[in-house]
């Protein structure tokens, strides 16, 4: 069996780039702060020749769970995962992706069941700075209100053309479904049953580009997969998740989580 690489953190600070094109405007971490791995140890960086370009979130020793958009088209030969470092470029541990589910009914014009899948080859090494995060039961509900924490490497602000080097932070208040699908119904035709949405109506906090397939967690669980949005952190237009609770059956029966 391929053993994990670890790798020392020899510098800090290095340059990437997103090497897939995400199909909207998308999942998107503004206004944030830095945040230590030890507080998101489920955390990844999905990376391709070396750069990152998604997230992802560990849900046991040999699965993680991203956004379909993330990874449509690719081949598991072309991406790896870098586990247990703040540091999206260095440190931690390099696992190769084995295994890429998606969900069957992903449609990547709409962004509806934005939900896949990963299987490393070499199982994750829990400890302080790697480990699962718990799962939501089906169709379990988060009030509105809830206050959620997103983390990722993704764009500081809209337009920015880097991502961040160290992992970002942002926490965010659940958004109700309707007021959601009310600020997104004239741009977007509204969303679906399995999304779930955070912000603030001022905005100015939210994800952003780069941050797409990274967790969501309120109550301690993955609610959200970082999915998509109009820009990042604007007024009346909250971030748009993949609610994870909408397809607990499939995860359960897909990777046995």
């Amino acid at each position: 069996m391929m053993k994990a690489v670890i790798i020392l953190c020899l510098v800090t600070s290095c340059l990437g780039s997103a090497v897939l094109r995400r199909p909207r405007l998308d999942g998107r971490i503004v206004g944030g702060s830095t945040a230590d791995i030890k507080d998101s140890p489920y955390q990844l960086s999905l990376q391709t020749e070396g750069n990152h370009y998604c997230g992802a979130s560990i849900i046991s020793a040999e699965w993680a769970l991203t956004a379909g958009h993330c990874v449509d088209g690719g081949l598991p030969s072309w991406i790896s995962v870098r586990a247990g470092s703040s540091n999206r470029a260095c440190g931690g541990s390099i696992h190769q992706v084995a295994q890429i589910i998606s969900h069957p009914k992903f449609d990547r014009n709409t962004l509806d069941y934005d939900f896949a899948l990963i299987r490393v080859a070499t199982p994750f090494s829990f400890g302080s700075n790697v480990a699962a995060v718990g799962l939501p039961s089906r169709n379990e509900d988060v009030s509105p209100g809830t206050s959620a924490i997103v983390t990722g490497w993704g764009l500081t602000s809209e337009g920015d053309g880097w991502n961040a080097t160290i992992l970002q932070q942002v926490t965010v208040p659940i958004v109700s479904y309707s007021e959601c699908n009310a600020d997104y119904e004239n741009y977007d035709g509204g969303i679906t049953e399995r999304m779930i949405c955070a912000g603030y109506t001022a905005g100015g906090k939210d994800a952003c580009q780069g941050d797409s397939g990274g967790p969501l967690v309120a109550n301690g669980k993955l609610q959200g997969v970082v999915s998509w949005g109009y820009g990042c952190a604007r007024p009346n237009y909250p971030g748009v998740y993949a609610r994870v609770a909408s397809v607990r059956d499939w995860i359960k029966t897909s990777s046995g989580v």
